[in-house]
């Protein structure tokens, strides 16, 4: 085997497409700033005690994980910086009012996360710690969906579901709070004959409800007949009610689309949760949710509610962005030659000096102009080419 060959689903970025990504990250992270968020970098890898921190299982999974050489004890590689980023907000910040975050880097996954995914991703995304009205949650899905319009992408589906309904329906019944696991399962595979085998000595009210979630999926419209087949319990109609705001600011937006069974994230979030996708990846491209929980493992519990998107996998879905038009010089150390470069370099022109000897190839740059001497013999001035 070639030594040059790199691992499955890790791949290198060449020019082209980091450019891409580059101004992506660029374009979302300038953003972030206008609605006030401010950027922080967490470490790459961290004592696996605190990088598990508040995480869940899947992430767990994900961790690549080594033995720290200085000190003996194990280190993990960030699979998510989320919990990171909590950590930063309830330790480092500790502020009392809310704070917006936002974040750009890459992490690793032992595992690919879906189909065609690479196992390091670049990860950017928003957090709001410290408030928890929707009006967060509201922010957060705009935010989202603006990062995707910058990127150039109009039709999107916008995915909504909310982890409090289960956690309603169930938390009467105890043979169901004892099985929240597997209903967990079975409502993400949405396994109807599972469903019923599991709840067949539950509460009538809390078997019927369970029943019912696999077929609550569709349109705005799903959630009316929620309102008829559910329980009017607190927590299932605040769910219910937080849905409908949410979809309804994002009407014109994205095309909508509810799934009351779509549990994915269960273990990690606590409230409203989204998906956005996008034609041409069978993935969601950013996932976002209320996850108010997660600050409590760091000792400070504090509302939360963010997103994150990977930027290597959008960017793929972009067209090849045109080359750059750009200017050849020769190669000189005369003082007028520097000076006429640096003018041109200041106004945001791309200079290439050619190497004596070689021709310039580039796949960013297209050299349509040339700097020449003037007939006078002091002066550079510009040539068309072709």
């Amino acid at each position: 085997m070639p030594n040059w060959l790199l691992p499955e689903n890790i791949a290198d970025v060449l020019p082209s497409e980091a450019r891409k990504i580059e101004e992506l990250r660029r374009l979302m992270l300038d953003n972030f700033r206008l609605y006030g968020y401010e950027l922080v970098m967490p470490p790459l890898l961290e004592y696996l005690e605190s990088l598990m921190t508040g995480a869940g299982k899947d992430t767990d999974l994900r961790t690549f994980k080594l033995v720290d050489q200085l000190s003996g004890r194990m280190l993990g590689l960030r699979a998510d910086m989320t919990t990171q980023v909590a950590r930063i907000d309830a330790h480092l910040l500790n502020r009392a009012t809310v704070t917006r975050l936002c974040y750009a880097g890459s992490v690793l996954h032992t595992r690919p996360s879906g189909l065609h995914a690479t196992r390091e991703p670049l990860q950017i995304g928003a957090e709001i710690y410290g408030h928890a009205g929707l009006e967060a949650d509201a922010e957060i899905q705009e935010l989202a969906l603006a990062s995707l319009a910058l990127a150039g992408f109009d039709a999107v589906r916008l995915d909504l579901s909310h982890v409090g309904l289960l956690r309603a329906i169930i938390a009467q019944d105890a043979a169901a709070v004892r099985d929240e696991a597997a209903l967990y399962t079975l409502l993400r595979a949405k396994d109807a004959p599972g469903l019923r085998a599991l709840t067949a000595g539950y509460d009538a009210v809390t078997r019927d409800a369970l029943l019912a979630l696999p077929n609550l999926y569709g349109d705005i419209d799903v959630l009316a007949r929620a309102r008829e087949v559910l329980p009017p319990l607190p927590g299932v109609l605040k769910a219910l009610a937080e849905l409908a705001a949410l979809a309804g600011s994002a009407l014109g937006r994205a095309e909508v689309a509810i799934d009351l069974a779509d549990l994915r994230g269960y273990q990690y979030e606590s409230g409203a949760m989204f998906a956005l996708y996008v034609p041409g990846l069978p993935n969601a491209v950013a996932r976002g949710g209320r996850y108010d929980h997660v600050g409590e493992a760091f000792g400070r519990a504090r509302p939360a509610t963010g997103f994150s998107l990977d930027l290597r996998e959008l960017a793929r879905l972009l067209p090849t962005a045109e080359r750059k038009h750009s200017i050849r010089a020769p190669w000189g150390s005369a003082p007028e030659l520097k000076e006429k470069i640096a003018e041109l370099r200041k106004a945001g022109e791309v200079v290439i000096q050619s190497m004596p000897g070689h021709s310039n190839e580039q796949d960013e740059f297209e050299c349509d102009r040339v700097l020449v001497l003037a007939d006078n013999g002091s002066s550079w001035i510009l040539k068309n080419l072709g």
